[in-house]
C-alpha cells in the first residue's frame, strides 16, 4: 500500500478537538438544511472576513472535497434514450477502434504504423454522446451553431460518428491518414485537410484552450458591437488533464473570469495520464485544476464518480471513504484500473477497516464495475446542464476517466496506450464482445466496421437528436455568405502620393493613415478590428483609443487620467479596438478569432494586430501555422522592423528574421516595403483578396519606425509591387558605362539608393536600384516556374518574375536588407544566367546604438553595398579588383573585424 502525505492538497490539519468541531459542523448542517445553501454561504464568508480582521490571515483552500460538484438529488435527468445511445457509443468505439488498427495493418510498400489514437477516445466517448446529443448545436436559421475545440487525438471517434451519420463514406475511413489520394481523413483536426468538416486546428496542445478562450470573447465582441447575435452560442473546449501544463492551456482563464464570459465551457478529460505517463503520479491533477481554476474566478465541476458509487457514499456518514478517496494517489489510481476488482478491494477499500467492510457484501466484479463518472451517462448530462446554465462565469468541467476505457489488457490504464495501435485478434475479440457488436467470429479477422441499418432505431435517433439540434457537426463554413466591395485605391490617396516638401513620414504613419480612411468607409469601417498589445502609442495609433473607443464590456467605470485630453484612453462596452495589454499570444489569438469570423460566425471581419516584428513569428508562430491551418484571413504588421532600425533597444527587440519564418507559413504572405505608397497598394490588395474575393490567405506586413520623405506611386507598377520587384529609380545609361543592379527591401533600400549615388559620383558606374518588398514572393513564383518546367519539358519554359524584370537590365546583382542572408539568397537562383549576385543581411543577434553604427556593424549600409557593386563587377572582368581595394580603404572599412554572425 503506497504512503500517503500528511497535506495532500485538500487535507486539513489535524483535528484538536474533535468536539468542538462536530458542534461547528452541526450548527452549519443545521443553517444549511433551515435556511438553504445560500445563507450558509454567506455566513462563512463573513466568519472567513472577521478571522482576517482578527488578523488569522491563513490561506484558505480552494479545494473541495474529492466527490462531485453535484450531489444526486441535484442532477437533471437525461431526456435521452440511455440505452440507444449506449448502443451508438459502442458501434463509434468499434468503428474508432477498426480504422486505427487497419491504418496500422502491413503495407505492401511502406509497411504500418501510419499512427493513430485509440485510447483518448474510449476515455470520453460519452462526453462526446451527450454533447452530440443533447447540448451541441450547429449553424441553423435561429442559432449561430456552437465552437467545438476537439482534442486531436479523439479524431477517430468523430470520424466514426461521422460514418454513422452518412456524412463519411468506409472508403474515407479506409483511407484514415492516407490524404494525398484526396479520399482519406486527416491525422488530427486540420481545417486546411478538410475545409468543410474540422472547425478548429487544436492537436498543438495548448493553443485550443488559449485561441478558445478569445474566440469565446470575440463573440461576445460580435454581439456587443451589434454585427451578430450570439447570445446563445457556446464554445466548447476539450482538453486532457497532461495538456494543462502547456503555458498556453491556463494562461488565459483569467481574462475569461474577467470578462464573465459564461458562454465558455472547458471540458478538461481527467484520464490522470499523460502520453507516457501518470499526470500527477504522487499528487491529484483534479484538485489541483480545481484550485487554480476556482481561484482565477470560473465555476468548477467536478464529475469523478459514476451513479453506483452513490450508495457507498450515502452510507459514509463519517467520511472514511471521502477520506480514503482524498487520500489516493493519482499514481495509485492509475493501477488500481490495470488490474482488477481483488486488487481494488485490497489496496483501496483496504486502506481503512471502515471502507473496507462497505463493500463486503460486493464481488470483485461489484467492484471492478464501480465506474468513474465521465463513463455515467446520466452524470455526464447533468454536469453539462449544469454548465450550460451557469450565468456570469465560465465553466470548467473536472471529469475523472480511464484511458483506454474498454480496451482490457491491451491497454486500458497502462502507461503505453496511447501508442496503442495495433491489437491482437484475441484484443479484438474481447473488444467486441464487451460492447457487444454484432460481427461473428467469422468476420473478426476482416476487422469490418459496423453500421446498422437506417430504418433500426439507433439510426433513426442518431438523425433525430442532430435534427433537433440544427443539423450535423463538426462543420465548418468555408466563405461568409454577404459580400463587400472595396474602397478604390484612390480612395487611400493620403499615402499614395509624394510627401510635401519638406515633410517625412514612416511607413508605420502610412498605415495608420490608410487604416483611418478605411475606418471611415460606411461599409467596411465597421467590420475592421484593430487589435494592440499595449503599444497603441509607440506606432502612433492613440488616436483610435477616442475616435473608435477600446472595447471593455463594462465600459469605462472609472476618470482616465487623460480626460482633458482630444485623444483620452476611451474604454466603451461597444469599443472597436481590442487592448490586449503586454499580451503577444493573446493579441494572436483574438487576431485568429477575428481573422476566421467568416466561417465561425458568417461575419467578415478585417482584423490588423500590430506589433513588434520581432515579438512575432518567433514568439507565437505556432499560432501563426494554426492560423494558416484554419485559413485566417486579416493582416499582421510588425512594426519597428528590421535588425537596425530599432536603435536602442538591442537583442531582444531587433528583428532580422520574421521573413524567414512567415515564409515557411504556405498562406502567408508577406512583404517588407519601404515607401508609403508601397504600404498602400499591398494592404488594397490584400482587402481584395480576402475580402472580396474571400481567398484564403493573411498578409504579413513589416513597417518601419523611420522617418523620411515618400515619393509616392508611379502610375503602372501597382502590380509589380505585389510581385514583389519593380524599378524605383533608374541610373544613368552612358554607353559602355559599367552597370549594376541594386536589390534592396525595408529600410535598407534607401541605403541601396545611396549606394547608387556613391557608384556614379566616386567610380563613375551606373546603377539600377529596385525595390523588392517580397522576396518571399519573389522565391515563390521562381520555384513555382521551375516546377512547371520539371513537369512540362516539351514546352517553352516558364520565366521567373525576377528574370524578366533583369534580363533588360545588364550587369551583376547586389541585394542588401536589414534581414538575414537567407531572406534575399532564396531568389539566387532565379537571376539571369551569367550574372554575379551578391547578397548582404544582417546575420547574428542585435544590439543597442545609432542606426548607421549598426549597419556598419552589420555590413549593409551604402558602403559595403557599393563595395559588393565593384567586387562583383571584378569577379565578371569588368573592373581590376584594384578598385575594390581602393574602396575599401576610401570608406574605412574595418577588415579584420570579427564576423557579425558570430561577434
Amino acid at each position: 500500500m503506497s504512503a500517503v502525505p500528511e497535506n495532500l492538497a485538500g487535507a486539513a490539519a489535524p483535528d484538536v478537538d474533535s468536539q468542538e468541531t462536530r458542534e461547528w459542523m452541526d450548527a452549519l448542517s443545521a443553517v444549511i438544511e433551515r435556511e438553504g445553501p445560500e445563507r450558509a454561504h454567506f455566513l462563512l464568508e463573513q466568519l472567513l472576513e472577521h478571522a482576517r480582521q482578527g488578523s488569522i490571515d491563513m490561506p484558505f483552500s480552494a479545494n473541495t472535497g474529492y466527490v462531485n460538484t453535484l450531489e444526486p438529488d441535484q442532477e437533471e435527468r437525461c431526456p435521452g434514450n440511455i440505452e440507444i445511445e449506449e448502443r451508438l457509443r459502442a458501434y463509434m468505439r468499434w468503428n474508432a477502434m477498426a480504422m486505427v488498427v487497419k491504418a496500422n495493418r502491413h503495407h505492401p510498400v511502406d509497411g504500418g504504423d501510419l499512427g493513430g489514437h485509440i485510447g483518448s477516445f474510449a476515455s470520453l466517448a460519452h462526453m462526446f454522446g451527450a454533447g452530440f446529443n443533447h447540448f451541441w448545436h450547429a449553424e441553423s436559421e435561429n442559432h449561430g451553431g456552437d465552437c467545438l475545440y476537439i482534442q486531436g487525438h479523439v479524431a477517430p471517434g468523430v470520424y466514426a460518428r461521422a460514418y454513422l451519420e452518412g456524412r463519411l463514406t468506409e472508403e474515407q475511413l479506409l483511407n484514415f491518414r492516407q490524404e494525398t489520394g484526396g479520399k482519406g481523413l486527416s491525422s488530427y483536426p486540420h481545417p486546411k485537410l478538410m475545409p468543410e468538416f474540422w472547425q478548429f486546428p487544436t492537436v498543438s496542445m495548448g493553443l485550443g484552450p488559449l485561441m478558445a478562450i478569445y474566440q469565446a470573447r470575440f463573440l461576445k465582441y460580435l454581439h456587443a458591437r451589434g454585427i451578430a447575435n450570439t447570445e446563445n452560442r457556446k464554445v466548447w473546449v476539450f482538453c486532457g488533464d497532461g495538456e494543462m501544463d502547456e503555458v498556453e492551456s491556463l494562461g488565459a482563464i483569467g481574462l475569461a473570469a474577467r470578462e464573465k464570459l459564461d458562454n465558455l465551457i472547458f471540458v478538461i478529460n481527467c484520464n490522470l495520464q499523460r502520453l507516457d505517463g501518470p499526470v500527477r503520479g504522487n499528487g491529484k491533477i483534479i484538485q489541483e485544476l480545481e484550485s487554480t481554476f476556482r481561484g482565477a474566478g470560473w465555476n468548477v465541476i467536478k464529475l469523478l464518480w459514476g451513479s453506483n458509487w452513490d450508495p457507498l457514499l450515502a452510507r459514509d456518514k463519517d467520511d472514511a471513504l471521502r477520506k480514503v478517496m482524498m487520500d489516493t494517489l493519482d499514481g495509485d489510481y492509475q493501477t488500481f484500473k490495470s488490474k482488477d476488482g481483488a486488487y481494488v478491494r485490497e489496496h483501496f477499500f483496504g486502506r481503512d477497516p471502515r471502507t473496507l467492510a462497505m463493500v463486503a457484501k460486493m464481488s470483485d466484479d461489484d467492484i471492478w464495475n464501480l465506474r468513474r463518472g465521465g463513463h455515467d451517462p446520466q452524470k455526464v448530462y447533468a454536469a453539462y446542464h449544469s454548465a450550460v446554465n451557469h450565468k456570469d462565469q465560465p465553466s470548467v468541467l473536472l471529469i475523472k476517466t480511464v484511458k483506454g476505457f474498454g480496451m482490457g489488457k491491451s491497454g486500458e490504464g497502462k502507461n503505453a496506450v496511447h501508442q496503442t495501435k495495433k491489437l491482437t485478434d484475441e484484443d479484438i475479440k474481447i473488444f467486441r464482445d464487451r460492447f457487444n457488436i454484432p460481427i461473428p467470429d467469422s468476420e473478426l479477422s476482416k476487422l469490418p466496421f459496423y453500421k446498422p441499418a437506417d430504418d433500426t432505431p439507433e439510426m433513426k435517433y442518431l438523425h433525430e437528436r442532430r435534427k433537433a439540434l440544427g443539423g450535423y457537426l463538426p462543420h465548418r463554413r468555408t466563405k461568409a455568405d454577404e459580400h463587400f466591395t472595396v474602397p478604390a485605391l484612390e480612395v487611400f490617396k493620403a499615402v499614395l502620393d509624394p510627401t510635401a516638401e519638406g515633410r517625412e513620414i514612416s511607413t508605420t504613419q502610412a498605415y495608420v493613415r490608410f487604416l483611418s480612411q478605411l475606418l471611415r468607409d460606411q461599409a467596411l469601417g465597421s467590420r475592421v478590428v484593430p487589435i494592440l498589445v499595449d503599444e497603441g502609442r509607440t506606432f502612433g495609433m492613440e488616436g483610435l483609443f477616442r475616435q473608435i473607443g477600446i472595447y471593455n464590456p463594462e465600459g469605462q467605470k472609472y476618470t482616465p487620467v487623460d480626460k482633458d485630453q482630444v485623444m483620452y484612453y476611451k474604454e466603451d462596452a461597444k469599443g472597436q479596438v481590442l487592448q490586449e495589454g503586454i499580451n503577444e499570444a493573446g493579441g494572436m489569438a483574438s487576431w485568429i478569432a477575428a481573422a476566421t469570423s467568416y466561417s465561425t460566425s458568417n461575419r467578415i471581419m478585417v482584423p490588423f494586430y500590430v506589433y513588434y516584428s520581432m515579438f512575432g513569428f518567433q514568439r507565437i508562430g505556432d499560432l501563426a501555422w494554426a492560423a494558416g491551418d484554419m485559413q485566417a484571413r486579416g493582416f499582421l504588421l510588425g512594426g519597428t522592423s528590421g535588425r537596425t532600425t530599432l536603435n536602442g533597444e538591442g537583442l531582444q527587440h531587433e528583428d532580422g528574421h520574421s521573413h524567414i519564418l512567415a515564409g515557411t507559413i504556405p498562406n502567408c504572405i508577406s512583404y517588407d516595403p519601404t515607401f508609403a505608397h508601397e504600404v498602400g497598394v499591398i494592404l488594397h490588395h490584400g482587402l481584395k483578396r480576402m475580402v472580396e474575393k474571400q481567398d484564403n490567405v493573411y498578409y504579413y506586413i513589416t513597417l518601419l519606425n523611420e522617418n523620411y520623405p515618400m515619393p509616392g506611386l508611379t502610375a503602372g507598377t501597382e502590380e509589380q509591387i505585389i510581385k514583389g520587384m519593380y524599378l524605383c529609380k533608374a541610373g544613368t545609361t552612358a554607353a559602355k558605362q559599367p552597370t549594376v543592379q541594386l536589390l534592396g527591401s525595408g529600410s535598407i533600400l534607401r541605403e541601396s539608393i545611396a549606394a547608387q549615388e556613391l557608384l556614379a559620383k566616386d567610380w563613375g558606374i551606373s546603377a539600377n536600384v529596385w525595390s523588392c518588398p517580397s522576396f518571399n514572393e519573389l522565391a515563390r513564383d521562381g520555384q513555382a516556374c521551375e516546377r512547371h518546367n520539371l513537369l512540362h519539358p516539351a514546352q517553352a519554359p516558364s520565366v521567373s518574375f525576377v528574370a524578366q524584370q533583369l534580363e533588360k537590365h545588364a550587369g551583376p546583382v547586389v541585394a542588401a536588407t536589414d534581414y538575414m542572408k537567407a531572406y534575399a539568397e532564396q531568389i539566387r537562383s532565379f537571376i539571369p544566367k551569367g550574372r554575379t549576385f551578391k547578397v548582404l543581411g544582417t546575420d547574428g543577434f542585435g544590439r543597442s546604438d545609432f542606426r548607421s553604427k549598426l549597419r556598419e556593424h552589420f555590413e549593409i549600409n551604402r558602403h559595403f553595398i557599393v563595395v559588393a557593386a565593384l567586387k562583383a563587377l571584378s569577379e565578371e572582368g569588368t573592373l581590376p579588383v584594384a578598385k575594390v581595394v581602393e574602396a575599401i580603404a576610401r570608406y574605412g572599412i574595418k577588415t579584420d573585424k570579427v564576423n557579425p554572425l558570430y561577434a
